[in-house]
């Protein structure tokens, strides 16, 4: 689920939010004081970021207990008890405002792509990510995206390669780009090539390209790219699909469909903290 970055991620984060201390709660708490705070639902969703949630509140406070009440993948209703956690009062506001950001923000991501994957479901299609994600949330959205459902695309520049427009460009055409990159690659490594027209993808079929994308494409013309191609190579659509045009597309027979907003603009799940009686 996490890279190995995360705990040295966790104490940036935190000391971003602490700094030298919580001026609130140690003008209104006194040390011994103790609660236990509820984390539930107020929205409608799927839940992800659980285990992330906890090693904030461990990072904060090694004393503080947390009690998972529901786990990653879960759907949630209004009201829904997510977990609770126990222990010094200070520690537990100290920790409530990380801990609710990034379950908020990986469920809101999981949420978005279960209802985007369950509509290309039907056609046997993958919705997958892209590298539109947040710097230095890479490994955590791309677990969500599939927490909710999807797929994930490849994690960085260093795991395959894709050709896009501007490569094309560089490199004068689909064919030289192709001769380019099979000349470079490994047998292990998969080149995929971004094109924009049917003549495009002829071409990239023709170079022997793995992965065909089909960049912008309206749904006749993707149809057409997917008979010629005739799965001799996988077919990626891109460029602007979301829940009111993924069917069409799913529809045209293309294999995956990749969706940058999963993960670059989604909407966080509203997740709440309340404490109870502090002791």
């Amino acid at each position: 689920m996490y890279s190995g970055t995360l705990d040295k991620q966790l104490e940036e984060w935190l000391a971003e939010d602490i700094g030298s201390g919580d001026l609130t709660s140690e003008a209104l708490l006194p040390p011994e004081a103790v609660t236990c705070g509820i984390i539930h639902a107020k929205d409608t969703g799927v839940l992800c970021g659980m285990e992330a949630a906890r090693k904030v509140f461990a990072k904060v406070d090694p004393r503080l207990e947390f009690k998972a009440l529901a786990k990653d993948g879960d759907l949630l209703e209004p009201g829904t008890l997510i977990a609770e956690v126990s222990g010094c009062a200070r520690s537990v506001l100290m920790g409530e405002r990380l801990a609710l950001n990034l379950l908020q923000h990986l469920s809101g991501i999981a949420t978005r792509t279960k209802k985007l994957a369950d509509l290309a479901k039907p056609y046997g299609t993958r919705v997958v990510d892209t590298r539109k994600t947040t710097p230095g949330l890479r490994c955590l959205e791309k677990y969500a995206v599939r927490t909710g459902g999807g797929h994930n695309h490849r994690l960085g520049l260093y795991d395959a390669i894709l050709i896009k427009d501007n490569h094309i460009a560089v490199a004068g055409g689909v064919k030289e780009a192709l001769a380019r990159a099979k000349a470079y690659a490994s047998h292990m490594t998969k080149i995929e090539i971004e094109v924009e027209s049917l003549a495009q993808a002829k071409e990239a079929l023709e170079g022997g390209a793995d992965v065909i994308m089909l960049d912008n494409m309206a749904p006749e013309t993707m149809k057409e790219c997917v008979r010629m191609i005739n799965h001799r190579a996988v077919v990626e659509a891109s460029g602007g699909i979301d829940e009111h045009n993924l069917a069409a597309a799913a529809a045209a027979g293309v294999d995956v469909i990749s969706i940058g907003a999963l993960t670059h603009s989604v909407k966080a799940l509203d997740i709440s903290l309340d404490v109870g009686e502090i002791k």
